[in-house]
Order: C-alpha cells, then structure tokens, then sequence
C-alpha cells in the first residue's frame, strides 16, 4: 500500500474557506441538497473519522449502547456497528413488562433469550432494563388483577327463604349442630354492610354433620331441576358438603373436583362460590320439596362465612325473568342465531365454559386490525325475534371481557334504520354493558361492531327487552371493589412474581439491572402514582405499594440474582434539575436505611446543545459525593432537527466530549460504572417512536459515522486521538 498528501477539496460550491482547521470552516446547506451526511463533510476531518478505531478501543469503562432488540436481530449493518464499538448492550424496549408480560400474566422469555445468545456470540453483556417502572408495563393486565370482582347473580327467582337469616332469628332454619356457634354477623358478607352466616367447628370436630345448618323445606315441582349456589370462606383451608332432605340420594357427590370423585368442596380465605345443579331426575319420586344440610364440620377450629344475599335456589324451569327479544343470549348451547355481516373468515366462533361469563359457553370475536373510525369491518348480528316498535323505549346488556384493552359498540339494522351505541372501553375483566335506544320503529336485529380496536372478544349473557317480564328473573351481577389492604397485596405479589422470575431466569446471562426506573418528578419528590399519565401502558407500583416499592423491588432483585449483580437505579433530567438529583439521592439513602441495597445511580442524560454545562459539573459532582456507581445510561445530544448543518455536527461532537469528559473529571475511577450511548444511528428505523425527526446520535441515517463519532473517541480518549494521525491518504 501507498500514501499520498491530502489535498484541499471543495466539496461543493457553497463550500467557503476561512482557516485551516477543518473544524472551524464555515460553509452553507444548499437548500435544495437536503440534510448534510457523514460523506459531505471537509475530507480533511472525513478522514480523520475514518481513522479513528472501534470506540471501545478508547475506553478503560464499560461503554454501552442502548439498542432495538429487533434491529440487532434482523439488521446485519446496525448489528455489526453495536458488535464492533460496545462492550454492553441495554434493550431499549424488549425487556420491559410491557413487552414480556401476556394479558394472563406470563413472562414470554423466547424474544430476549434469542437476543441474549445473538450478544453472547459477539462477546457483548446486556444491561438488564428496566424491572419496575410507570411506563411500558402491561397495564392492561396490571389493572385487570385489581378491578372489582363481578360476582354473577344467581339464574332466576331466589325460593329459598332467607328472611329468617337476614334478620338474624334463624327463623325456619334450624341450627342442629353449633360446633363453637352459629350466628349472623353484620358487615361480614361479600359488599359493604351485607350480612353473613358465621359457623365455627369446635375443637372436636371431625364429622360433616358436626357443624350443621339446616335450610327451610323449599316447595319445588316434579320434572323441574334446580340450581343451588352461595358464596363461602373461611379463616383457614376448610372443607363441607351439601347433604339433602327430597332426594333420592341424600349424600350425593356433586361434582366438585371436576372428575365426581370429591364428597367436598373446598375454602379458603378468598370468597369461593358453589354453585351446582340438581336435575328433576335426582329428586324422590313423589317429592314436592326439597331441603338443603349445609355440613361443615370436618376439620376442627375453622371459622366459615356464608354470604346471605348470594344464597339461593332457583328453579330453571320456572317461566321467569325478562323477555328476551333474542333467541340465544347465553351461547350455552352454541352460537346458533349470529352471524358474521363483516370480518375475517375466521371472525366468529364459539366459546368453552372457561371462557364464559357463566354458563357452559360464551360467544368469541376476533378483530384482526384496528380501525377506530370504521367499526364495521367486524361485525356480529343477530335479529329480534319481533320488529321492535316505533317510539318504544329497549334495553340491549350484555357481558364482555377481551384479552387485552378494546372498544365495542352496538348499532341496529337494517342500516336505514341505524342507531349507533357510542364506543364502549373493554378490558382483561368482565364488564357489564347497556345501550338504551328508542326505536324508530321497524328495526330487525342489531349487532356489535368491533373493528375499532384489534383483538379477541368474549360475549355473553346478551339481553334486549322492553321491561316486559314473565317473573323477577336472573338477579344481577354484583360487583365488588377490591379494598386498598387488597390492591397491595395483589401488586405486591405480581412485582415478586415478576423482579423473581426475572432474575432466576437471567441469572448466569445479566449481571446488572436498572431496577428502578425514573422515580422522582422534577421538583426531587417521589412520584406518587397520582401525576396524571393517561399513556395505555402506564401503571404506577407507587401507587399501591407506597414510598417502599424501590425497598421490595431492590431487596427482590438482591435476593433472586447474583451477590455480586450490580442493581442501579435511574433518572433522567437530573442535569437540568439538580433539585431532582438532590432528591434521587436522598431517597436512595432511604432505600438503603430501609435494608436494601443500592450499587449505582444512573443519570440518563438526554440532552442538547443548549443544556446548561455547569448544571452538568455540578450533576457530577453531586453524584461522585454519593459514593455508589455511577453510569451515563441513555445518553445522546439532539439537534432539533434530522438535516444538520455541519456547524451543528461540530458542536455536537463537542458536547459529547464534553460531557464524557466531565465524567471521567468529576467520578472518581472507581465509581465510573460507564456510559450507554443511546441509540445507534440517525436512521428513521430508530426514530419511529424515540425523537422522530432528529439527529441525536453518533453514526448518521446511512450508518457512516458523524463528527460527534469524533468527539465521542475523544473524550474516551483523553485526548485528540487525530494528532496523531500523519495526515497521508491511504491508497491501495
């Protein structure tokens, strides 16, 4: 190979010569040339760059780039420069609840264990991030775990008397064995101020029939069947059964376990319900009643609770309720009756038990697209069974859940008698909905209209009526909100589920996490949960975990991972707000006071040209007095715009020299965990949802390294790496 001299060379006619140093010519954007690349810049400096080594050759600290795990897999120019310049990659996105956690709560490991073995192979570590933040969780579910519990009514008119328990005088019910007592308690039962059945087996206890609570004789009719259910806990694991007065077998064994084989069923602490049927062909020949034994002394010393307003028996071939203006409402039997007007081929199916709202079926939606303002595009229909009437007011319900946050609405048909419900919110938790409408008269069947939002839907229990009614019919759901003592201990448990499964999984492959993640709001106080963010992936564990949710979520992480893991917590604008920085510290000494363990802060620093560099001295020096690790975790310098000038590369490239070399100035060596460049490239592909029309980063959109390249190197470095550079060309 040879050399030759480098020779002055006009890149373009606006191009104007004032001085020798490359860095300080001026020269002008051609307004129809569009946005300045890497290969316009002065050759001299050009070549410079292209001098340069990988950047990681300049560093004597961890230097890390946070990636999209889905462009390093799939992009083999984005990868190489990752696998050449960095020693650690930090996933931007995939390995955050949002990404990792289904709406039934499972943690989907496959898409990071592929990036994770891609790294390996390129002798990269990952940077665990983020384990508990308020954005990018799967707030869907998060908020699902905590909604209030429907509880379904029970299937038609309660015959069972309960009046007697109600007021407490047990009159008609016969208490014939009491164990430690049977009473009636206020404010004990399923919604505030209900009542329920205290029964407490004795020390003894070891029969069913050792604590028994006999029924009043309920009159019932030959060839009907019957369901029977209650709601039912108790302190500690509890077993009963139901023994019967009017059948021809008086023990029989429901079918509790789901295989017949159980003679009990089972409580707990949590509200259970029993429900079950008895067929006309289980009743004595010539019975005309029916009377229930509810048996619940097995075990000694437990205390039960038996909710009063759930307990029923209801006969299901009674001619009562609503009229039902359609003629399947319950899909029990299937979805015979609907139709699919709009969809995929595959839009409409039935649904199994387990996913009904009750019953032994439910109707299932799939909407493949979202198109908000096009709802038709899946439509299910069904007709009435009669035109409704002009003028007449109907109400249509129903139940729906869907897998993930959805929209539904109603609209009836035929289209030039439309009327159109207004769109419906639908979340992981079953949600009774109504749609009152006046007819205009003439409508024939309605539908739901689900193209709004993509997603599977479930419907059930669908009822149109007029008020018209042939008995009192189904009782309604009742709902019931969780208490504050319940919410905490369901967050509580799904962050342990989530930090422990985390860490064992990683345990030999990531060695440090950000654990928590952007804490503090900008005055330097704790976030509370209450700010305000309406963002679809928001969910805040302050809020329901209080100000100790960092002291579970680093004593978790501790105790699932490595002793020697190293666990950060991370803020950004701590630059530009240094009273943010003051309170990150503190409340890291009060994380710490609480007996976890902190190991390093880190300071994101998302900035541009115009932040204040003393405030950044100062963020340093505020940092190293704490003592713990400190690392640069998102760092890049944005422009304001995606065509710079080549003034504007220059002063980027020394704001990131600058900050880096504040950095290595003002932490001391041993504190210097390192610095994350944030992102790779100018490139669209990565400013699709992270400063869109920008220009923040090291490499521009054509992958070709940008002067900030150069003072990136630099401040690594310590010095002008280009001094030493002879100047000469590289020829072949």
């Amino acid at each position: 190979m040879k050399y030759i001299k480098i020779l002055p060379v006009i890149a373009s006619s606006m191009l104007l010569f004032t001085a020798c140093d490359d860095n300080l010519m001026e020269w002008e954007k051609d307004p129809e040339h569009g946005a300045v690349t890497g290969a316009e810049l002065p050759l001299a400096l050009v070549e410079k760059i292209s001098r340069y080594e990988p950047l990681k050759n300049y560093s004597d600290f961890i230097l890390g780039n946070g990636i999209g795990a889905d462009l390093y897999m799939s992009d083999a120019a984005y990868r190489k420069i990752v696998n050449e310049n960095f020693d650690e990659v930090t996933p931007g996105y995939a390995m955050k609840h949002g990404a990792m956690v289904n709406a039934k709560g499972e943690i989907n490991f496959a898409t990071m264990d592929a990036f994770i073995a891609e790294t390996k192979k390129a002798g990269l570590t990952v940077f665990g991030h983020t384990l508990v933040w308020h954005s990018n969780q799967n707030a869907s579910y998060l908020n699902g775990i905590i909604a209030p519990t429907v509880i379904p009514g029970s299937s038609g008119t309660n015959i069972l008397d309960v009046a007697g328990l109600k007021s407490g005088a047990f009159t008609n019910w016969s208490r014939n064995n009491q164990g430690q007592g049977i009473t009636v308690v206020d404010n004990a039962g399923l919604v505030a101020n209900s009542k329920a059945v205290q029964l407490i087996s004795s020390a003894s206890s070891t029969n069913y029939w050792d604590l028994q609570l006999a029924s009043p004789t309920v009159t019932v009719v030959s060839g009907h069947s019957y369901e029977v259910s209650f709601y039912i806990k108790s302190d500690k694991a509890g077993k009963g059964r139901i023994s019967f007065s009017g059948l021809t077998n008086g023990y029989p064994w429901i079918n509790w376990d789901g295989t017949g084989a159980a003679e009990a069923f089972v409580t707990s602490s949590q509200w259970k319900q029993v429900k079950f049927k008895l067929n006309a062909s289980d009743f004595a020949v010539g019975s005309n009643s029916l009377k229930l034994n509810f048996d619940l002394g097995p075990l000694p010393n437990v205390t039960y609770l038996i909710d009063v307003n759930t307990l029923a028996v209801v006969d299901l071939d009674a001619a009562t309720g609503p009229v039902n203006l359609i003629s399947n409402g319950t899909f029990n039997s299937g979805i015979t009756g609907w139709s699919k007007a709009n969809g995929a081929a595959d839009a409409l199916s039935a649904a199994p038990a387990a996913n009904a709202y009750e019953g032994s079926g439910a109707m299932k939606v799939v909407n493949a697209t979202s198109t908000p303002t096009e709802q038709w595009r899946t439509q299910i229909q069904t007709t009435f069974t009669s035109a409704l009437t002009a003028g007449k007011s109907y109400t249509i319900s129903y139940m729906i859940r869907s897998e993930a946050n959805g929209s539904v609405r109603c609209s009836s048909t035929p289209s030039s008698l439309a009327s159109y419900q207004g769109d419906q919110t639908t979340t992981t938790t079953w949600k009774q909905i109504e749609w009152k409408i006046t007819a205009k008269g003439g409508e024939t069947g309605f539908g739901f209209d689900l193209g709004g939002a993509a997603g599977t839907y479930y419907i059930d229990n669908v009822l149109v009526t007029d008020g018209s009614s042939s008995g009192s019919g189904p009782t309604a759901p009742i709902t019931i909100e969780k208490t504050d003592a319940e919410k905490s201990k369901i967050i509580g448990d799904a962050m342990t589920d989530w930090i422990s499964k985390m860490m064992t999984h990683y345990k030999t492959s990531v060695f440090a996490w950000d654990v928590v993640n952007e804490p503090m709001k900008e005055d330097g106080t704790l976030r509370t949960g209450n700010e305000g963010e309406t963002a679809a992936d928001h969910f805040s564990w302050a809020k329901y975990l209080g100000k100790d949710f960092a002291v579970t979520a680093f004593k978790l992480a501790r105790q699932y991972g490595n002793p020697s893991d190293k666990l950060f917590i991370n803020d950004y604008n701590l630059e530009s707000r240094l009273d943010k920085c003051d309170g990150l510290i503190e409340y890291v000494k009060y994380i710490e006071s609480k007996g976890a363990q902190i190991d390093g802060i880190g300071t994101q620093m998302h900035i541009g040209l115009t932040t204040n560099k003393d405030q950044i001295v100062q963020m340093f020096q505020k940092l190293a007095a704490s003592g713990k690790l400190i690392k640069i975790s998102e760092l890049d310098v944005r422009l304001g715009t995606n065509a710079p000038t080549v003034a504007q590369q220059a002063s980027q490239a020394e704001m990131y020299q600058f900050v880096i070399d504040s950095y290595k100035k003002y932490i001391p060596k041993a504190q210097q965990y390192g610095v994350t460049i944030w992102g790779v490239s100018d490139n669209a592909k990565e400013h699709e949802f992270w400063l869109p029309d920008e220009s923040p980063n090291l490499w521009d959109a054509n992958y070709v390294r940008k002067h900030a390249y150069k003072g990136t190197a630099d401040g690594l470095a310590g010095k002008d790496v280009s001094l030493g550079f002879s100047g000469e060309l590289v020829k072949p």
